[in-house]
């Protein structure tokens, strides 16, 4: 029995759409740390660090003053932009290019892993200085 193409588009649908999932998922947390380092929110920043880095980090304080000090693109962008992304399993890779505070371009490569409560946190950010970065 063959289906009306109408039917075989709307099956197909949301299999497409959970493909993009962790990927959209993942740029929306990028986002949002951004917009809470931009607006000196430690707290909302810390609470998108996965238990590894919370574990590096023990509170939003020292995590906060690490950012500021060793990610000062990540902490203060003049401009970003979503680039290439690979998800493996229930980790998702996503660059990041950034126009720094000094008007230097950075490629920072974040990496996110999926919690067992099926959320996403940030488990590390590796910055190159140039874009676009290494393959991923």
């Amino acid at each position: 029995m063959r289906l009306p193409v109408a039917v075989f588009l709307c099956v197909s649908l949301p299999l497409f759409a959970h493909a993009e999932e962790p990927v959209d998922t993942a740029q929306g947390i990028i986002q949002n740390q951004i917009a809470a380092f931009l607006n000196d929110d430690a707290k909302t920043a810390y609470s998108f660090a996965s238990p590894t880095i919370r574990g590096k980090f023990p509170n939003e304080t020292a995590f906060f003053d690490m950012v500021k000090k060793g990610y000062a693109p990540v902490y203060r962008p003049g401009n970003f932009a979503f680039g290439r992304s690979k998800v493996e399993g229930d980790m998702v890779v996503q660059e990041v290019l950034i126009s720094g505070p000094d008007g230097k371009d950075w490629t920072a490569l974040y990496q996110l892993l999926k919690q067992p409560d099926g959320s996403y946190k940030i488990n590390g950010v590796h910055m190159v200085h140039a874009a676009p970065g290494p393959e991923i």
